[in-house]
């Protein structure tokens, strides 16, 4: 009988690894907070200040940027601006936010330290997106209906360069160790590569269909393309200005962030209504976050660890927390309860008893 039950002592452990290894693996990553922000529709860009710990977004259908606190997820401000404002990037440098007005031909200049507007300044046909170059203290705006790039001197608050480029820019990028913006287009299915020593295109990229965002990634020398239209991320190496991978994700890919703390790209699935996790050590989706509904903008809050998420038609902000849990691996490690797993525990159940009572003591 000792034997019968040492044996079955055996099995037990066996079928429990066995358990384990079909459960379900999830997630820490969760929604922390839902903030309001009064007015419904037309959220649009955001940008994180480092320096306040805030995030800006901007309201396209009220003509207004809201000013966000990253330590009570309270709105701290309200700043009007001009029509229809879309893009939106920090400034470092100076402090301030640049915000592309789509319906104002021209970009706002609001300071973060009284939330005001300092300075409006005309640039080409609905601008759509901005960049700012923190090496030349220039701010990129691609303007949508002229096909140019204008080039603003952050010290006068000028336009100094205007730039040709491709059908439909909408969005752009950064990228701090070549020194070169890169535009997509919307029109032509291309990314152009500008360099910021002569504002000159050096290079043009053919990616997938509709390309809407773009992100730097400062660890890799790569920059992120997420493709509306194709479902698809595509990825340059900007040694090469060549395509080094492309990456399947949720329908509807139209925005990114970084995150150069855990080295993960971030997907707003604007169709799938989710948020694809991409790890840039082996370019593979790590995770996916489910929404309720349909993600637009997005931005990452390095100091803490945040991601902040708008909608295009609701009033909500999401803060998204706790990606570090998947940074590690791209086999995550946090099982949770699934039928098979129940399978497994029954079977263990059942085998337990069959072999401690298929002999009766003498």
């Amino acid at each position: 009988m000792k034997h019968i039950k040492k044996i079955a002592s055996v099995l037990i452990v066996l079928i429990v690894i066995l358990a384990l290894s079909t459960a379900t693996v999830v997630h820490a990553v969760e929604v922390v907070a839902t903030i309001s922000l009064r007015l419904s529709g037309g959220y649009y860009g955001l940008a994180y200040d480092s320096r306040l710990g805030e995030i800006f977004v901007a309201n396209g259908d009220y003509d207004l940027v809201y000013v966000i606190s990253d330590s009570t997820h309270k709105v701290v401000a309200t700043i009007p601006v001009g029509r229809v404002p879309y893009g939106v990037v920090y400034d470092s440098g100076k402090g301030e936010i640049f915000v592309a007005n789509h319906g104002a031909d021209s970009v706002s200049v609001i300071s973060d330290t009284n939330n005001t507007v300092v300075a409006n300044i005309k640039v080409g046909s609905a601008p759509s997106a901005v960049a700012y170059d923190s090496t030349k203290g220039e701010v990129f705006v691609a303007n949508y209906n002229s096909s140019s790039v204008s080039v603003i001197s952050d010290t006068t608050h000028t336009v100094i360069a205007n730039i040709i480029v491709g059908s439909q820019p909408c969005a752009l990028a950064y990228d701090s160790g070549k020194g070169e913006i890169f535009v997509g287009h919307a029109g032509s299915n291309q990314v152009a590569v500008i360099s910021d020593s002569t504002n000159a295109i050096v290079a043009n990229i053919t990616v997938e269909n509709q390309p809407l965002s773009l992100v730097y990634d400062s660890g890799k020398g790569e920059i992120f393309v997420a493709n509306y239209n194709s479902s698809i991320v595509s990825i340059i190496s900007d040694n090469t200005n060549l395509i080094v991978a492309t990456v399947d994700v949720g329908n509807g890919p139209n925005g990114l962030a970084y995150d150069s703390g855990n080295s993960q790209i971030y997907v707003t699935n604007y169709n799938s209504k989710s948020v694809s996790v991409i790890s840039d050590s082996n370019n593979t989706v790590i995770s996916t976050l489910p929404l309720q509904k349909q993600p637009q903008g997005l931005a990452y809050d390095s100091g803490k660890g945040e991601l902040f998420v708008t909608y295009s038609e609701s009033n909500e902000v999401s803060v998204i927390s706790n990606f570090s849990d998947i940074s590690a691996s791209p086999n995550p490690t946090v099982p949770e309860i699934n039928d098979a797993f129940i399978l497994v525990v029954l079977v263990t159940v059942v085998t337990f008893c069959a072999i401690t009572f298929s002999k009766k003591p003498r």
